[in-house]
């Protein structure tokens, strides 16, 4: 072979080479997607913490999360009781699409105006979930708390979840203390607080999956009913009230919103002892609005906080009944200690987690992601976010469909067939009920909403031929879980 030709060939074998060393150490230095921390707080209400306006709860690592990340000051729950937000949190569907519209397995008014829908009660194992999208991607996922979907053959662990400690078909723990009455929480220690326990276990995930992108969920039991607290806790938040005045009074409820700051605490502590905390996204919010009170046959009862100066609450077609605190910490992307002010609601999370850790669009989702928001921008593609509730539910709500466009509110009643309209810029209590007063704005909202409830397929109630207005709150033995579709 020529000597000039000989020399080309080991020069190019050198330069293919060092060229492929160039691209596996670029592969190498690749960053490693972020790790996702997210709570959701069972029936805590929008000013349940220090920071969101209560001034009888402490909360100090809630509050130094807020200071780190953004504060959204109108976010929405997917519908105003559990199961369905967290079927919407978990595929980034609206209920009315998944037919998931009620808590599992739901109330039963044998002799209310309306008869519900054949619901589903359950989420089907064909419907993706934001584990099974992640854990695709590399993502060690384990849910540490609440799952309230459907009952065994519908567990966590079916749904794209590696590991599963509390999650089952309970909407509540029998106890806060141990026995927790939760089947898949082993090992109970004596006297360990429910919140703790969950808290200990997903610490223990987080470190033993230091090395690869996790995913943590954690919608704690907390702050649902029964309520409880630690006794020492409980006793300084009653001496507290009983030297102040204040618009949240109970103390064991004010000691089990303490509990959940913990949580968030230990676990940023954990975050940062592992060096994690700078790649570590964290989301805090709600599945609804904080239980305010309830109402039956022997009349209203009141619950154990209050949601001022939002209407109502839990169970509600107000503001109380869905709006919701949120917090998300995003190290290097999100400014800290802002407040972002455009409405977002449970079915964004899914594609706003999925672009978070891959920067992928998600597909046939009712949600949009609010990246954009999180980076400074100052409005979202969508016009309206919309609820169907059509069931009855102690918190005061009769069936209705809801929509909110721009600062506007419709609420469509069904007993009646009657709507509410309401400017939330100028009346956040849902004080006046400006439908009478503009008529047009009315009928082009009722157009956008009837056509809504119609590409998502919602169920709707139907008369009931055996309905007794004076038995109407009177109950019967809710539907079984079990039920299949």
């Amino acid at each position: 072979m020529n000597l000039n030709l000989l020399c080309l060939a080991r020069l190019m074998v050198v330069v293919l080479f060092l060229s492929d060393g160039v691209n596996l150490s670029a592969q190498s230095a690749a960053p490693r997607p972020p790790n996702i921390v997210f709570f959701l707080i069972d029936d805590w209400g929008w000013t349940d913490a220090s920071g969101l306006g209560s001034a009888l709860y402490e909360t100090p690592h809630i509050d130094r999360l807020a200071a780190q990340g953004m504060k959204f000051s109108q976010a929405y729950s997917a519908c105003t009781v559990c199961s369905p937000t967290r079927a919407a949190l978990l595929t980034g569907k609206y209920p009315a699409r998944l037919h998931i519209t009620d808590w599992i397995a739901g109330h039963n008014r044998p002799y209310a105006k309306l008869r519900i829908p054949d619901w589903t009660l359950q989420l089907p194992l064909d419907e993706k979930t934001i584990a099974e999208a992640l854990k695709t991607r590399g993502y060690a996922t384990g849910i540490f708390g609440k799952w309230h979907l459907g009952g065994p053959e519908y567990f966590p662990e079916f749904q794209g979840f590696d590991v599963n400690v509390g999650g089952c078909d309970r909407g509540q723990p029998g106890a806060y203390f141990p026995p927790y009455g939760v089947v898949n929480i082993k090992d109970e220690r004596p006297g360990e607080f429910l919140t703790d326990r969950l808290t200990r276990d997903a610490c223990a995930f987080i470190e033993s999956n230091r090395e690869r992108p996790f995913f943590v969920y954690m919608p704690h039991y907390a702050v649902h009913t029964p309520l409880a607290g630690k006794a020492a806790v409980i006793e300084k938040y009653k001496q507290k009230i009983a030297a102040g005045k204040f618009i949240h009074t109970n103390a064991v409820y004010a000691a089990l919103v303490e509990s959940i700051d913990d949580s968030v605490g230990e676990v940023m502590r954990k975050l940062a002892e592992l060096k994690l905390a700078e790649n570590t996204i964290i989301v805090l919010t709600s599945d609804n609005g904080g239980l305010s009170g309830s109402v039956g046959a022997q009349g209203w009862r009141t619950g154990p906080t209050r949601n001022d100066p939002l209407r109502l609450g839990k169970g509600s077609a107000y503001e109380g009944g869905v709006r919701v605190p949120l917090v998300v910490k995003w190290p290097g992307v999100v400014k800290a200690g802002t407040v972002q002010a455009v409405p977002v609601t449970s079915v964004d999370y899914f594609p706003t987690l999925l672009e978070m850790a891959t920067g992928a669009s998600a597909d046939g989702v009712d949600g949009e992601s609010i990246v954009p928001l999180l980076k400074g921008a100052e409005k979202l593609k969508r016009t309206a976010i919309f609820w169907h509730y059509p069931h009855y539910h102690p918190g005061g709500a009769t069936p209705y469909s809801a929509m909110r466009a721009g600062d506007w509110k419709l609420i469509h009643f069904y007993e009646d067939d009657r709507v509410e309209l309401y400017d939330l810029k100028n009346d956040l209590g849902e004080k006046i009920d400006l439908a009478t007063a503009d008529p047009q704005r009315v009928a082009a909202l009722r157009i956008q909403l009837d056509a809504w409830r119609k590409d998502v397929g919602a169920q709707l109630p139907t008369p009931n031929p055996a309905y007794d207005e004076t038995k109407k709150w009177e109950g019967a033995p809710p539907a079984s879980a079990a039920k299949k579709k």
